[in-house]
C-alpha cells in the first residue's frame, strides 16, 4: 500500500477515528531522535510545498479556516 492509498483510507474514517490515529502517529514520532524528527518534518514541508506549487493543494487563508472551525463548533 502506498502512502497515498493509506491516506485515502485514513480520510474515510470518522473524524474521531482520524483524530485518534493522528494522535497515535504523532506520539510515535517521539521515539525518533531529534535529527530524525527534523528530517521527517523537512520532508513533509517539501512535499507540501510541492503540492502547493503543482496545484494538488491550495492555500486557505487562516481567517477562513478559523471561521469554518467556529461554524462547526457552534
Amino acid at each position: 500500500m502506498t502512502i497515498d492509498e493509506l491516506k485515502a483510507e485514513a480520510l474515510r474514517l470518522r473524524p474521531e477515528e482520524r483524530a485518534q490515529l493522528a494522535s497515535e502517529l504523532l506520539v510515535s514520532l517521539d521515539d525518533l531522535s531529534e535529527a530524525e524528527a527534523e528530517r521527517v518534518w523537512l520532508e513533509e514541508a517539501v512535499r507540501r510545498d510541492a503540492d502547493l506549487d503543482s496545484g494538488v493543494a491550495k492555500a486557505v487563508p487562516a481567517s477562513e479556516v478559523f471561521s469554518a472551525a467556529r461554524a462547526r463548533l457552534a
